[in-house]
C-alpha cells in the first residue's frame, strides 16, 4: 500500500505541492490575516461611553483618537526607542559580525555563532528580569559605580528629562539597555551573511587600486553589507515596536505602544481602540518592509 501510495503521488506532482503548501497556506490565511483582518474590521467600530459596549458601527472616530496628544506621545516614544536600539545594535553587532565573517577560522565561527546565539536559548522572561536585578539600585551596575567614586555620573544621567529616571532599572535608560542586549543576535546574523557574501576578490581589487582599508570599507564592504544591516533592523525595530514586556518590567509611567493596546483591551475593555494602536505598528512596519526591500535587505535574511 505505501508503494501504491508514493507512486500516485509521484505521478501527481500538483498534488504533493498542494499537499505540501496547504497546511502552512491555511494557517497563514485563517490564523494569521484572519486575526490581522479582524483587528482591521474592529478597529472601525467604537466603545460607547456612557454604556461601556461595543458599537458594531463603522465609524473613523477610533482612529481620530489616535491622534490625541497622549496617544501620538505614545507612538514618539516607542518608534523613537525602536529606531535608538536599531542603531546602537548596528553599532555594536558590526564589528562582531565582520571578525567573524572575515578573519576566524571554521572552528571559532561556530563557537562564535553558538556564543552569539546563546541567549536565546533561556527565557525571555529570565533575561528581562535578570537585567531589572542588575540595573537596580541594589544591582552590579551601580556597585560598580559607587566602586570607582563615580556614582555622580550615574546620579546626573539618571536625572536627565526624558531618559532617567528613579533607577536605572525603572527608567529609559535601562530599557535601551535591555532591548539593545535581547535583540543583538537578530542584527549579528544577518550582517555576518552579507559580510560573507561580499567576493574577496572585490577587496583584493581595491586594494590592487591604491585604496587603503578605510578607503576598502567605505567604498566597497558597507554598501555590500549594508542590506544585512537593514535584514537585522527589520528585527529590531519590528520586535522594539511591538514589545510590552521590557517596558512594563524596566519602564515608568509612560506607556509603550504595547502597553497601551494591553490596557486598552484588558482594563479599559476598549477593544476597537486597542485594535486601532495595533494597526498602527503594522502600518509603519508595511512602509520599512517596503523600503527595505528596495534596498536589498531580503537578500541578506
Amino acid at each position: 500500500m505505501l508503494n501504491r501510495a508514493s507512486t500516485y503521488l509521484y505521478q501527481r506532482p500538483k498534488l504533493i505541492l498542494a499537499l505540501l503548501l496547504g497546511p502552512p497556506m491555511f494557517y497563514m490565511l485563517v490564523v494569521y490575516l484572519g486575526s490581522l483582518f479582524a483587528l482591521l474590521v474592529n478597529s472601525f467600530f467604537y466603545l460607547e461611553e456612557f454604556t461601556g459596549l461595543v458599537v458594531r458601527q463603522f465609524t473613523l472616530r477610533t482612529y481620530a483618537q489616535l491622534f490625541s496628544a497622549t496617544n501620538l506621545g505614545i507612538f514618539g516614544r516607542t518608534a523613537g526607542m525602536a529606531l535608538v536600539v536599531t542603531i546602537a545594535d548596528a553599532i555594536i553587532a558590526f564589528p562582531l559580525a565582520y571578525y567573524i565573517a572575515r578573519y576566524s577560522s571554521p572552528k571559532a565561527k561556530t563557537y562564535l555563532y553558538i556564543a552569539v546565539t546563546l541567549p536565546l536559548w533561556s527565557s525571555y522572561l529570565v533575561r528581562v528580569y535578570a537585567w531589572k536585578l542588575i540595573l537596580a539600585k541594589e544591582g552590579i551596575v551601580s556597585w560598580f559605580f559607587n566602586l570607582f567614586g563615580l556614582q555622580f555620573v550615574l546620579d546626573g544621567l539618571l536625572s536627565i528629562p526624558g531618559i532617567g529616571g528613579s533607577s536605572l532599572s525603572l527608567s529609559p535608560i535601562g530599557m535601551f539597555i535591555a532591548f539593545c542586549y535581547i535583540w543583538l543576535p537578530y542584527m549579528i546574523v544577518p550582517i555576518v551573511t552579507a559580510l560573507e557574501r561580499v567576493p574577496k576578490s572585490l577587496l583584493e581589487a581595491s586594494s590592487d587600486l591604491g585604496a587603503n582599508a578605510a578607503q576598502t570599507f567605505r567604498n566597497v564592504i558597507l554598501p555590500l553589507s549594508f542590506p544585512g544591516v537593514v535584514a537585522g533592523s527589520i528585527f529590531t525595530f519590528s520586535l522594539t515596536l511591538g514589545d510590552f514586556i521590557v517596558p512594563q518590567v524596566l519602564g515608568n509611567s509612560r506607556f509603550f505602544i504595547g502597553q497601551a493596546v494591553y490596557s486598552y483591551q484588558g482594563t479599559a475593555g476598549n477593544i476597537p481602540l486597542a485594535a486601532a494602536m495595533t494597526m498602527g505598528p503594522v502600518f509603519i512596519m508595511v512602509v520599512y518592509l517596503l523600503i527595505a526591500r528596495r534596498m536589498g535587505a531580503f537578500d541578506a535574511l
